[in-house]
């Protein structure tokens, strides 16, 4: 991509952009009180799972906001809404900002929403100052980022890419209890989204550049002093099941020696993720063992199968797959030895994102610009700019969050970050939409 010079009022906007910090701030909290939760002690509590009546009237107090700026509004079949602020080439393709309001039960205020209420006050910002983009900008509100409704996260930016297929995405069923019998295809005609799923996804040129604004979810910027942080890469996960049968029995009755016990195998199997991730010595790898479900699960019953549920990711799919490598080594050894039947499942295996280097650079130039020191980093939770990354350039800004929490009542971000965050994304936008 090659810098144009032909609009100067864009290029004077990384002196001149201003952040409406009150607002932005006061929206927020707006925004948060969409929820059946009331604050908590620790912070502000919110629930707010997709397409239930608290997330529609947030998207509709959205489309509120948008149309007060005059920014052009579309909504996809999967309630995937794209506001637009149309530039004086609107042929272009578009430079893109954007995240997701819909938050897991007892969540915090932060998580999503700040860079899409940034993004909004981002194009506001940009207004204020006089510019007017070469390229549109695109504040893009993402559908069912929080697996907390479906069972698996990212749904609209997965269909945007074309990662996610369409007749499997509609019949997703509820993964909350008592709405198992719910499909993604009922639920969004419910909401008012209808239309095949197939014509959400868009083109590879559709965007020129993507640029998320979010929370850190980490502690490495508040515990380094560090305002703001630069991501070049995007950790992906790994999921897997595995199934682990032994033989049960009465816990008194059945003698050591003669047990095959499906717990003590599960046990030797976490220890074995854990250690093989370790022995890579790369801090961006990381294995959990999330889910432990044994079975029959009573005290007096030597457990005869455990299902257990790994969660592996790396910003390296090939030494994520070498752990894998090794583990699958271990379970050879455990099966043989313990005489238990251990199988192994794929769940999904995403791809790792790399941020592109010019977007980088543009916000390092802007940071500079603003005095503000910024650090390269790794996001090792992953986001829509994961999937978006299948369809366009793209990098993310963080900005610091209190302890390195998230999806907890006391997240908290300081309104100073969250001020600097915009108004540098505010600044990158610009100077991409020039371009």
């Amino acid at each position: 991509m090659q810098t144009q010079t032909g609009n100067p009022s864009i290029h004077k906007e990384s002196r001149e952009v201003a952040i409406d910090a009150m607002r932005l701030i006061g929206e927020l909290h707006t925004l948060a009180a969409f929820t059946s939760i009331e604050p908590s002690p620790e912070g502000t509590a919110v629930t707010r799972v997709v397409f239930t009546p608290d997330d529609l009237r947030a998207r509709a107090w959205l489309k509120r906001l948008a149309e007060s700026e005059g920014l052009l509004i579309r909504e996809d079949a999967v309630g995937n809404t794209f506001f637009r602020w149309v530039g004086t080439e609107p042929d272009l393709p578009a430079v893109a900002t954007g995240s997701h309001i819909d938050a897991i039960p007892h969540a915090g205020m932060y998580d999503g929403t700040v860079g899409v209420l940034g993004g909004l006050e981002a194009i506001r910002a940009l207004k204020r100052s006089g510019a007017r983009p070469r390229r549109s900008i695109e504040l893009v509100l993402l559908t069912s980022e929080e697996p907390t409704r479906f069972g698996i996260g990212c749904v609209g930016s997965r269909l945007i890419s074309g990662t996610l297929d369409p007749e499997r995405a509609d019949a997703l069923h509820g993964a909350q209890r008592g709405s198992e019998e719910e499909t993604l295809a009922q639920v969004r005609t419910a909401a008012g989204f209808t239309g095949p799923l197939s014509s959400v996804r868009l083109p590879p040129d559709y965007y020129h550049a993507w640029v998320e604004l979010h929370i850190e979810q980490g502690p490495l910027l508040e515990r380094e002093g560090i305002p703001l942080g630069i991501v070049t890469a995007i950790a992906a996960p790994a999921g897997y099941r595995y199934i682990i049968e032994g033989i049960g029995g009465h816990a008194g009755a059945l003698l050591m020696p003669d047990r095959r016990d499906a717990l003590c195998a599960a046990s030797e199997l976490i220890l074995s993720i854990e250690k093989h991730a370790l022995a890579t010595g790369v801090i961006d790898t990381v294995a959990t063992v999330g889910t432990c479900d044994v079975y029959p699960g009573a005290v007096n019953s030597v457990p005869s199968r455990v299902t257990l549920q790994v969660d592996i990711r790396d910003i390296n799919p090939i030494r994520r797959e070498g752990v894998m490598q090794a583990v699958r080594r271990d379970v050879e050894a455990i099966g043989k030895r313990r005489e238990v039947r251990i199988s192994e499942s794929l769940v999904n295996a995403d791809e790792p994102a790399i941020c592109l280097p010019h977007i980088v650079e543009v916000i390092d130039e802007v940071c500079r610009s603003y005095g503000i020191t910024a650090k390269h980093m790794v996001s090792r939770a992953y986001h829509d700019s994961l999937f978006m990354a299948r369809i366009a350039p793209i990098a993310m800004i963080f900005i610091p969050c209190r302890g390195g929490v998230s999806h907890r009542p006391d997240e908290y971000a300081a309104p100073a970050n969250i001020a600097s965050g915009t108004r540098v994304l505010a600044s990158a936008l610009g100077k991409l939409a020039s371009e």
